[in-house]
C-alpha cells in the first residue's frame, strides 16, 4: 500500500484477494480497487478482531443489475475508499454460497420487503445483519439513496449508534432463526390426511393465477413456473381414473396447451439458437431479462417433454431438442459437463447479441426470405426493443402464418429452421455474452435428467451418452476422492487454468444429483447408477435430516456454523431440496423396497401439509412428491439378455421406446441387463448386481434370450412380454 502525495492511501492499492478464485462472478472483481474477500476465516477473523462492520456483496455472473453495480461503484476509486476504510468487504457468488444467500436474502426481504440481485448487507462482525438492500445507484436516483451515501450513513450508525445496531442485528437474526421452524414449539401436532383433495385445492388457486390469453402466471414480470406446469401435466394424467374432476383435467390442458404454446413463440425462447431467457419483463413473453441459465433450461425442457407425450405434438419435442443443441454447442465443457450460464449483456448492451432490424435479416436471407422471415418473426422498421432492434419471436401461431403463406405446416418448419440457421450462423460472428464456467453439482443433475427426458422420447442415442458423460464427470471430479465419497458443491478453473472442485454438497446437490442417477436406470441397464444412488441417498439422510423436528436442512451437520443452519422449504426459479429428496424417496422405496425410505419422505410431507394447499406456487414441488405417493403407478422391469446382436439392440431400444412413449409420471422403471458380476468402479469394487438391489429386478429373466418386459399394476402382475407387438397392444399404443 502506497500514499498520494497528499499523504491519504489510493484504494487501488489495496490487495484483492478474488484473481484465485474459480468462480467466474469473484473474478469479474478481481481487478476492482474494493479490498475484496471471499467468504472464509480470513475475512470473518479480521472483522471480529478490528471490531469492524462487514460489507456483504452478493450476485452472479449473468445478473445485468450486478455489472452495473459493478461498474458504477466498485470500479469507482472515491467508493472503494470508502468502503475499504470502515468495512470488511465479502464478495459472495450466489450460485456457489447458495446458503449465505438463502440467509440473508430473508434479512433483506424482512428489512425493506422486498429482494433481488445484486445483494448489498450489513453485517456484524459475528455475522449478523443489521442493515441491507440491493442495487444501490453511486448518486441518488430513482427514489433510491446513492451507495457513497449509504455506506457514509451505515458507518456513522455503528460507530454511534453501536449498542442499538447490535440489539437490531440480534433481533433480526432471532427472527431468520424463527423463519425455519417447521412448526411452533407449544402447537399440538396435528396430521393432515393427505388425499387428492390437497391437490386438487392447489390447482384450484394456481388456475385462478392463469393468464388465459398469453399463460402463464400472473402478469409482469412472468417466469416460467416449470413445476407448476408439471402439477398441472400430472393431474391430466390422471384421466380417467377419478382421481380429478373433467373441469379440472380441462383447466389444467388449458393452462398446459396456452403456456408451453405462448412461451415457445416468444421472445424469451431463442427462436434461432434454442434455449430460453430467465424471464420475460412483459405479460406477453416478448421481452425477455436475456440471460440464459442452465437450470431453466433444464427444466423447460422436461415440461416440453411431458406435454409432447400428453398432446403428441412434435413441435413441442422440437423445441427441447432445440435447447439441448443450445446446450450443447453454448454450455458444454470439453469434458461434458455444464457450465452455468450465459450473461444478458454483450458490449455492454442487454440483449445487442439477440436482436436484430428488418435490414439486417435481409442482408444475410436475401429479398424474399428475409422478408418472409421479417413477418414470421415479428422483426420491424420500429422494432420492438431498444435502438428500434426487434426481438425474435413468432408473430402469429405457426399454423396460421403457414395458411397466410399457401404452405404445409411441415414444409412452413423445415422454412423457418433452414433460414433460421443462416441467421444464426451469421449472428455466430458477434461478440457472445459472457459465460459463467462454473460447473454446480445441482444444475449439471437437472440437464442430464433432461437429456434423459428428450432420449426416451426420440431414442436418440447421443442425448443417453450426453446424460452418462455428464454424470460420470460428476463422479469422478465432483465427489470426495477419499473418506465418505460425498458430493461437492461446484468445480471450475482456477487462474492458472486448473479444474478443481470445492465446497461441500447441500442438500439440493445430492437430491437433484440422485434424481438424475435414478432417471439414467430407467434408460440404461448399467448397475452403477442405482447403486450410487442409494449410497448417496443413505448420505444425504445422514447429514440433512432434522433429528429433532424432522424436514431437511439446506446444509449438513458439519457444515460451518452461520449465523442460522437454512432449511430448503420454497420452490423458486429451482425446486427445493426438500420436494426432489422427497420424489427421489418414494421412488427409491418402490425401486429397493426400503421402507425407511418411504417412512422418512411420508413423515417430511405430513410436516408440510398444511401448506401445500395455501401456497402452491411455492410448494408445487412437494404436491408432484404427493401425487406421486398417492398414486399406485405401474412397476415396470424391462430385462434384457447379456448379449445382443445389431439388430435385436435396435428391437430393445424400440421396445424402450414405447414404454416412454406414454406420460406415467408415476410409474416406476428399471432396465436390466443379465449378467452375473455388474460394473466395477474406479476403486476396483464392484457394485451389486440390480437382482440384488432391487425386487423388480429379482428372478426377472430374458425369457428365451429375448429382451422381456415385466408389468405389474396394482399389486398385480401381468404375463411377461417378449414382442414388440404385444408390448404395443398392453400399451395401447397400436
Amino acid at each position: 500500500m502506497t500514499k498520494k502525495n497528499d499523504g491519504s492511501t489510493k484504494a487501488s492499492d489495496f490487495k484483492n484477494r478474488l484473481a484465485n478464485e474459480s468462480s467466474t462472478y469473484l473474478k469479474q472483481h478481481a481487478e476492482n480497487p474494493v479490498d475484496w474477500y471471499p467468504w472464509g476465516e480470513e475475512a470473518l477473523n479480521k472483522a471480529r478482531n478490528e471490531n469492524r462492520p462487514i460489507l456483504l456483496s452478493v450476485g452472479y455472473s449473468a445478473c445485468h443489475w450486478c455489472h452495473v453495480m459493478a461498474h458504477e461503484s466498485f470500479e469507482d476509486e472515491e467508493t472503494a475508499a470508502l468502503m475499504n476504510k470502515h468495512f470488511v468487504n465479502i464478495k459472495v457468488d450466489r450460485e456457489e454460497r447458495t446458503d449465505i444467500d438463502e440467509i440473508y436474502m430473508k434479512a433483506v426481504q424482512l428489512m425493506v420487503g422486498h429482494g433481488g440481485w445484486p445483494m448489498t448487507v450489513f453485517l456484524t462482525p459475528e455475522g449478523k445483519p443489521f442493515f441491507g438492500g440491493t442495487y444501490f445507484p453511486i448518486e441518488d436516483r430513482h427514489g433510491l439513496p446513492g451507495f457513497k451515501k449509504v455506506l457514509t450513513n451505515v458507518f456513522a450508525a455503528w460507530e454511534n449508534n453501536n449498542e442499538e445496531v447490535l440489539n437490531s442485528a440480534g433481533e433480526l437474526s432471532a427472527h431468520l432463526k424463527l423463519l425455519e421452524k417447521l412448526r411452533d414449539d407449544d402447537a399440538p401436532r396435528s396430521e393432515k390426511v393427505l388425499g387428492y383433495d390437497i391437490i386438487d385445492g392447489a390447482l384450484e388457486k394456481l388456475i385462478r393465477q392463469f393468464d388465459k390469453t398469453f399463460g402463464g402466471f400472473g402478469s409482469a414480470p412472468k417466469f416460467p413456473h416449470t413445476l407448476s406446469l408439471e402439477a398441472a401435466q400430472r393431474v391430466i394424467a390422471h384421466d380417467g381414473d377419478g382421481a380429478f374432476s373433467a373441469e379440472r383435467q380441462q383447466q389444467c390442458r388449458e393452462l398446459v396447451e396456452t403456456t408451453l404454446n405462448r412461451m415457445a413463440y416468444g421472445g424469451i425462447h431463442d427462436q434461432i439458437g434454442g434455449g430460453f431467457a430467465r424471464y420475460s419483463v412483459d405479460r406477453q413473453w416478448l421481452v425477455p431479462h436475456f440471460e440464459k441459465m442452465l437450470y431453466d433450461n433444464a427444466l423447460l425442457v422436461s415440461v416440453y417433454v411431458n406435454g409432447y407425450l400428453l398432446y403428441g405434438r412434435t413441435y413441442w419435442q422440437g423445441v427441447a431438442e432445440a435447447v439441448l443443441k443450445f446446450v450443447g454447442r453454448e454450455l458444454t465443457t470439453e469434458d461434458g459437463a455444464f457450465y452455468s450460464a450465459l450473461d444478458a449483456d454483450s458490449e455492454g448492451e442487454e440483449g445487442k447479441y439477440y436482436v436484430f432490424t428488418p435490414d439486417e435479416v435481409i442482408g444475410v436471407l436475401g429479398e424474399a426470405d428475409g422478408i418472409f422471415f421479417n413477418r414470421v418473426m415479428g422483426v420491424t422498421n420500429t422494432g420492438n426493443f431498444e435502438h428500434g432492434k426487434s426481438i425474435l419471436h413468432l408473430s402469429q401461431a405457426p399454423e396460421e402464418m403457414a395458411k397466410r403463406f399457401k404452405l404445409g405446416i411441415d414444409e412452413y418448419w423445415e422454412k423457418i429452421e433452414n433460414l433460421g440457421g443462416k441467421l444464426l450462423a451469421e449472428r455466430e460472428k458477434r461478440i457472445h455474452p459472457g459465460r459463467d464456467e462454473k460447473v454446480l453439482t445441482s444444475w449439471n443433475s437437472l440437464m442430464i435428467s433432461a437429456f434423459v427426458d428428450v432420449y426416451k422420447c426420440t431414442t436418440k442415442v447421443e442425448y443417453l451418452d450426453a446424460a452418462k458423460k455428464a454424470a460420470n464427470f460428476i463422479l469422478d471430479n465432483l465427489r470426495e476422492k477419499t473418506g465418505a465419497g460425498r458430493l461437492l458443491r461446484v468445480w471450475g478453473k482456477n487462474a492458472q487454468g486448473e479444474g478443481q472442485a470445492k465446497l461441500l454438497g447441500y442438500l439440493d446437490d445430492y437430491a437433484y444429483f440422485i434424481s438424475a442417477l435414478i432417471a439414467l436406470a430407467e434408460v440404461d441397464a448399467d448397475s452403477k447408477w442405482l447403486n450410487i444412488a442409494g449410497d448417496l441417498t443413505d448420505k444425504m439422510l445422514e447429514y440433512f435430516v432434522d433429528q429433532r423436528e424432522g424436514g431437511f436442512f439446506f446444509t449438513a451437520s458439519d457444515h460451518e456454523e452461520l449465523v442460522v443452519r437454512p432449511r430448503s422449504h420454497f420452490d423458486g426459479s429451482v425446486p427445493s431440496g426438500t420436494s426432489v429428496a422427497l420424489m427421489a424417496l418414494f421412488k427409491l422405496a418402490a425401486l429397493t423396497a426400503k421402507d425407511t425410505y418411504e417412512k422418512q419422505a411420508l413423515a417430511v410431507l405430513n410436516l408440510y401439509a398444511e401448506h401445500l394447499s395455501r401456497m402452491p406456487d411455492q410448494f408445487a414441488g412437494l404436491l408432484n412428491a404427493l401425487d406421486f405417493h398417492l398414486s399406485t403407478g405401474p412397476q415396470v422391469a424391462f430385462v434384457l439378455p447379456a448379449n445382443l446382436s445389431a439388430v435385436e439392440e435396435e428391437e430393445a431400444k424400440e421396445m424402450l421406446f414405447c414404454l416412454h412413449r406414454l406420460y406415467q409420471p408415476n410409474r416406476v422403471l428399471l432396465v436390466v441387463r443379465e449378467e452375473a458380476p455388474g460394473a466395477k468402479n474406479a476403486a476396483g469394487s464392484t457394485f451389486e448386481p440390480l437382482a440384488k438391489i432391487s425386487p423388480l429386478a429379482a428372478e426377472r429373466t430374458a425369457i428365451d434370450g429375448k429382451p422381456t418386459v415385466y408389468i405389474c399394476k396394482n399389486f398385480t402382475c401381468e404375463k411377461p412380454i417378449t414382442d414388440l407387438n404385444d408390448l404395443k397392444a398392453a400399451l395401447t399404443l397400436n
